[in-house]
């Protein structure tokens, strides 16, 4: 053991996080490695029965067994089809409409999120799914692009949504309230990002034409309204099924999520896609996902745990109240800023473990009500999905996406959606209520 300062730890724990994961290395690995490398350091050989027990807390918790489930539900809604009726009956609603495949892929994906908690599912079905099409009726493939990753991020916030699970474990406040408060900002969010495609394409019609007079006419309109009647009962089910029972409390979000795997595999068999061949694919694709996330997990709460015990907490308190020079409002906005650059860098799970026993506290000093707090890293997480150069969205849609669309056009794409992101995260700051409003009805 050395006898080091806190200070000097912490700054060392930090560049060596950054210094990991700019080689190019696993965040898991990273944090894990530093977890055992100052571990020893400062504690010796006495670390590693704490690692145990912090890994075993984490396979001990029931409410995080919600992760894998709503995982699996996302994965069979995803193979059921369901978004392609859907997505098919608004591209013939809405086409007539400047920009109207955009604001479809923005509907669908806020529907889409509702039902699943997951990005990756959300962005990669969008893409498969709108963007050929986009691309074939000459919307700009930057819009494109940038509509197709905002609204897949969307998964992560609005309800079922497993971040706001693993935030309640972490932060200790009730998971059914986060995930109500998770409600009304995605549909601000999903607004901004509406209202945003519709006034480029009303401004510039060449970024986003309508359909041809020809396919008007193909699809009346009593069709077309009755075509997405039809396609909404599905999800619509799915939504109230998984958040009536939470919100109603007559279940946990972890049954819940058991019902809605249940409901989602339900939908494969009703949309005729069901067979032992795509139920192994979507097992496997699961636990390769969950093996991910439990990866993060448990290196992030070792990390933490060093971090905590060479008080490196202590230390970053003092660091940013003494910045924020007592002012509550630019701490909170310091906090915030200091949320948004880790997300260009690192994966959200590591942000919750790294910041919550970091920014709690200091919010709960501050007056702040921890519940709003809580929901505004949520909101402001939203970014880490589309930022440089770390953002999975980018990924995902890369990974995908035609040959024509480069990384440069997904790039310009995403840009106004990060501002939106920002708009919408200011507006929670200005307005409380926006997040609060919902989950007060829960006791």
């Amino acid at each position: 053991m050395l006898d080091i300062s806190p200070e000097i730890m912490t700054l060392l724990m930090f560049v060596g996080l950054f210094l990991g994961l700019f080689l190019g290395h696993p965040l898991y690995s990273v944090l894990g490695g530093l977890a055992v490398f100052f571990g020893i350091v400062g504690w010796g050989p006495a670390c590693f029965p704490v690692f145990i027990n912090r890994i075993f807390g984490i396979m001990d918790n029931f409410i995080l067994a919600a992760i894998p489930l709503f995982i699996l539900m996302a994965n069979f809604l995803e193979k059921s089809g369901v978004a392609d009726g859907l997505f098919e009956s608004l591209r013939y609603l809405l086409g007539p409409l400047r920009g109207g495949l955009g604001l479809a892929v923005i509907i669908v994906c806020t529907i889409f999120a509702a039902c699943t908690g997951v990005v990756g599912a959300s962005v990669t079905t969008m893409a498969l799914l709108a963007m050929p099409m986009m691309l074939k009726y000459g919307y700009d493939k930057s819009l494109t692009s940038g509509a197709i990753c905002a609204g897949g991020t969307l998964g992560i916030l609005i309800p079922p949504s497993i971040m706001l699970v693993l935030m309640g474990d972490q932060s200790g406040l009730s998971v059914g309230k986060l995930l109500l408060g998770g409600v009304v900002p995605g549909i601000i969010l999903s607004s901004l990002y509406v209202a945003y495609i519709a006034t480029v394409c009303h401004i510039w019609p060449e970024m986003g034409p309508p359909l041809s007079l020809e396919e008007r006419k193909a699809v009346s309109v009593k069709k077309r309204l009755s075509l997405a009647a039809i396609n909404l009962v599905p999800p619509a089910l799915l939504i109230i099924g998984v958040l009536g029972a939470i919100f109603s409390g007559v279940a946990t979000p972890t049954e819940a999520s058991g019902m809605g795997a249940f409901l989602a595999l339900v939908m494969t068999i009703a949309y005729r896609r069901f067979s032992l061949r795509m139920v192994y694919n979507t097992l496997i694709t699961t636990g390769r996902a969950v093996s991910m996330v439990m990866m993060i997990m448990v290196g992030a709460s070792c990390f933490t745990g060093v971090f905590l015990g060479i008080g490196g907490a202590n230390v970053m308190t003092d660091f940013i109240l003494n910045l924020g020079m007592g002012h509550k409002w630019l701490i909170l906005a310091i906090m915030m800023i200091i949320v948004f650059i880790l997300g260009a860098l690192i994966d959200w799970i590591g942000i919750i473990y790294i910041t919550f026993p970091i920014f709690i506290p200091i919010a709960q000093k501050l007056g702040f009500d921890p519940l709003w707090f809580v929901l505004l890293i949520a909101v402001n997480l939203q970014n880490s999905f589309l930022t440089p150069p770390f953002g999975y969205s980018l990924f995902y849609l890369r990974g995908v996406a035609p040959a024509e669309v480069t990384t440069a056009n997904i790039f310009r794409g995403i840009f106004p959606f990060v501002v939106l992101q920002l708009v919408g995260l200011i507006l929670c700051i200005l307005f409380p209520n926006v997040l609060l409003w919902l989950p007060s009805f829960i006791d």
